[in-house]
């Protein structure tokens, strides 16, 4: 199995280098169907299907919760959730306000097993010319590096002191400085 990925050669007109440049971008893949899901676990786990969804649907409203109370929450088997905030920074005490929240996250850490199994799965590069004709393919032989927000030493570029326990206390500053905002986890 291997993560599929286009390459494909565009016109670029703007940045310091305008041109011709293959931009990557993910394979589209097609939704799974939650039935697929369901019918899947309960082959590989002898427990009906209805089961499985009634405890998903269960574990789904309590992640949800305590995730809203601020928490860092467990996904058996997948890693971590929680939620956070990007916001813009000021200096002065009485201009922190709501306002300055940007977007509100969602921050997926994934588990050990689940960034292994990304690192170990090869991925395949198709190149198309600008009219989508297949000019050549590329399997990977990187090195699987993964990007990890909450590592900055492992491509993350951003500083988190929050720490994957759910603490908000901590923000990321952004990779580009001066862009005068930060991340807050």
């Amino acid at each position: 199995m291997a993560i599929k990925v286009i390459a494909q050669r565009r016109e670029l007109k703007i940045g310091n280098k305008p041109g011709k440049r293959f931009i990557m971008r993910p394979d589209l893949y097609s939704a799974i169907a939650e039935k697929k899901v369901f019918r899947d676990a309960a082959t590989r786990s002898g427990i009906s299907a209805g089961v499985i969804k009634a405890a998903w649907d269960a574990a789904g409203e309590v992640i949800r919760t305590w995730a809203t109370e601020g928490h860092s929450v467990p996904l058996p088997g997948l890693g971590t959730m929680r939620f956070g905030v990007r916001s813009k920074a000021v200096e002065e005490l009485e201009d922190v306000k709501t306002g300055l929240i940007t977007t509100r996250r969602i921050v997926f850490t994934p588990s050990v097993d689940v960034k292994d199994e990304l690192k170990n799965t090869a991925i395949q590069i198709t190149c198309l010319d600008e009219d989508g004709n297949v000019l050549k393919r590329v399997t990977s032989g990187d090195s699987g590096d993964i990007e990890d927000p909450d590592q900055p030493s492992n491509g993350g570029g951003n500083q988190n002191q929050g720490g994957n326990t759910g603490g908000n206390t901590g923000g990321n500053q952004p990779s580009n400085p001066g862009s005068g905002g930060s991340d807050m986890n």
